[in-house]
């Protein structure tokens, strides 16, 4: 399985990508043996796209129980996959924490207004039309709430 490590000290690789916000400025790179000394590995579950040289970055920090990640994988690899066919969209990367118990879903769209279009979609709608019912994901599996952090490349 492909590693991936998100760092806040910069990587001396050329391939690492800067991702930039208000509040810092993280470091994201894919199949490193690297240790910057501060990153979080995660391993690459799930991709699709190519991360461009510039766009808007959506990281969806997950905290799952240990007794909650089959279940969060399993519906992680049979997601229907509808964002891929939004507009602006570029590419989505599933992270598995190795170290602590946050997932990462990151998506990369073209710019922050795509990003937004797809939240008002019917396919953003559809994706996300089991939370909070019978048949979606028990709120047991998480200890804490998600949260959302945002970045350009």
């Amino acid at each position: 399985m492909r590693k991936v490590v998100i760092s806040k000290v910069p990587f001396n690789d050329a391939a690492s990508i800067q991702l930039t916000s208000a509040q810092q400025n993280v470091y994201y790179i894919e199949d490193t043996l690297e240790d910057s000394g501060s990153g979080e590995v995660y391993s690459l579950l799930n991709e699709t796209g190519s991360i461009p040289a510039a766009g808007f970055v959506v990281l969806n920090n997950i905290p799952v129980t240990a007794e909650g990640r089959g279940m969060f994988e399993e519906r992680f690899q049979n997601r229907a996959g509808l964002v891929e066919k939004e507009p602006g969209f570029k590419a989505i990367r599933i992270l598995r924490p190795e170290t602590s118990d946050t997932y990462i879903v990151m998506t990369v769209w073209e710019s922050k207004d795509y990003f937004k279009k797809w939240q008002e979609s019917n396919a953003y709608n559809h994706a996300h039309k089991k939370r909070g019912t019978k048949e979606g994901l028990g709120s047991s599996i998480f200890p804490r709430p998600s949260y959302v952090t945002e970045y350009t490349i």
